[in-house]
């Protein structure tokens, strides 16, 4: 089985280059079946997720050339199946996009039930209230949501609670829909402008994305177009915090600086120095780190996807700092893995109580999921000493060449198989 070795104790210095996003690309992607002409997109992330999304495209009739590992040529004009149940996308979230994508382009859609990182209970019933707002019967049958219209008509959709994944269906259902659609409180995410600009670039009319009233006119028709998916946040965040673990300089390129404020806000506040250009930004933590209060909140506010990262950081800070999670109500399961590095935090409820320790040592852990394993990839590479990750697969879902961009900045981590493998980089590194 597949683990990460690592051993803690280098700073991280240098550079690094961020990839596309995977939470824009794949909605992005699942968007390319509802024209008929050929779509180019570039700086699409290679991780498991989309190459799993596109497979399941490819089996429906949907044409797709990887032409190199970051571009892809899509056309969808031989789609020969309005059902979508191959086993692969019940491991991934995103396979509801294919249902809003399916249905606004063929009026019936039926797609396996969603599954994703176990981080909580996540409902799809604003999705199916937005469908059913637009004129289409859904059911769930079998494992499959099931969606059918006869025409799909502009209506009035309210989120009861703020959902990237439901704005995101909706407003590519009512692209083709027959009149106005107006979907009030809705997500206010990157990702959500991104495939809004994306719609709009195949001829969609989509105004207020990144607002919290987005206004959708349906268009007869789309057309083909070439587009480049943004910088991945959630990346670039990581990286951010892995500087501020190992008292590291590193400069996150390629990556959308207004996008990372509420990240950047919080290193300022324990004590890094963040540089912002244009297309980058450089943390130094040279200072010992201090505490401080984090609540999870929608965009602008700070990410739950990366709540684990600044959990790490803060338990490694002088003082009492106070994490409360308010989106998904499991994802402190990886408390008990930075515990066995020496991490002191109480969990009552979806908050955390963290008192600041001087240093994690280094131990066998196990990734939960996607964010918090890379978190726990962070502390060991801050620990005292050598750990293993067990696990990786969540990580691997999410983060393009980690551990090699990891070792570009000095880490030592390696992909171990074996035990042997596992002996042998315990030599090497001392």
């Amino acid at each position: 089985m597949e683990q990460y070795a690592i051993k803690g104790g280098n700073p991280l210095v240098g550079d690094v280059e961020i990839g596309g996003a995977k939470n824009a690309a794949l909605p992005i992607l699942a968007a390319t079946i509802m024209t008929d002409e050929t779509v180019y997109i570039e700086n699409m992330p290679d991780v498991w997720d989309t190459n799993v999304l596109l497979s399941a495209m490819q089996n429906i009739g949907v044409m797709v050339k990887r032409t190199d590992r970051h571009k892809v040529t899509l056309n969808a004009g031989n789609v020969n199946s309005m059902i979508v149940e191959e086993e692969p996308l019940k491991k991934i979230r995103a396979s509801y996009y294919l249902l809003g994508a399916i249905l606004g382009k063929y009026k019936h859609a039926e797609v396996v039930l969603p599954g994703g990182c176990d981080i909580g209970f996540r409902a799809i019933d604003q999705h199916i209230k937005g469908f059913r707002a637009l004129g289409a019967t859904v059911s769930i049958e079998h494992g499959l949501i099931k969606a059918k219209a006869e025409k799909l008509r502009g209506g009035h959709v309210y989120m009861d609670c703020v959902s990237v994944g439901a704005t995101i269906n909706v407003m590519m259902a009512a692209t083709l829909a027959d009149g106005l659609t107006i979907i009030e409180n809705s997500a206010k995410e990157p990702h959500v402008v991104d495939v809004a600009n994306f719609l709009n670039s195949m001829g969609a009319n989509i105004k207020g994305a990144g607002t919290d009233v987005i206004r959708v006119r349906g268009v007869q028709k789309l057309h083909g177009t070439e587009y480049a998916v943004i910088p991945d946040q959630i990346e670039a965040g990581t990286f951010m915090f892995a500087a501020a673990v190992t008292k590291g300089d590193v400069t996150v390129k390629n990556v959308i600086p207004k996008h990372l404020e509420s990240v950047t806000a919080k290193l300022l506040e324990i004590g890094c120095e963040v540089e912002e250009l244009d297309d980058c930004i450089r943390v130094v933590s040279s200072k010992p780190l201090i505490h401080t209060h984090v609540k999870t909140l929608p965009y602008p506010g700070f990410p739950t996807d990366m709540q684990p990262q600044i959990t790490v950081a803060l338990a490694l800070s002088k003082g009492t700092s106070i994490v409360t999670e308010t989106i998904f109500e499991n994802r402190f399961k990886y408390v008990d893995e930075l515990t066995r590095m020496g991490a002191s935090i109480k969990v009552e409820g979806t908050t955390a109580i963290i008192d600041g320790v001087e240093r994690y040592t280094g131990a066998s852990i196990s990734a939960p999921d996607l964010r918090a394993g890379s978190a726990l990839v962070v502390a060991a590479l801050a620990a005292e000493g050598t750990s293993t990750v067990d696990d990786i697969k969540y990580i691997q879902r999410g983060y393009e060449d980690f551990h090699l961009k990891l070792q570009s900045l000095g880490a030592q981590i390696e992909l171990v198989q074996t035990e042997k493998d596992f002996q042998k980089f315990k030599l090497k590194t001392g």
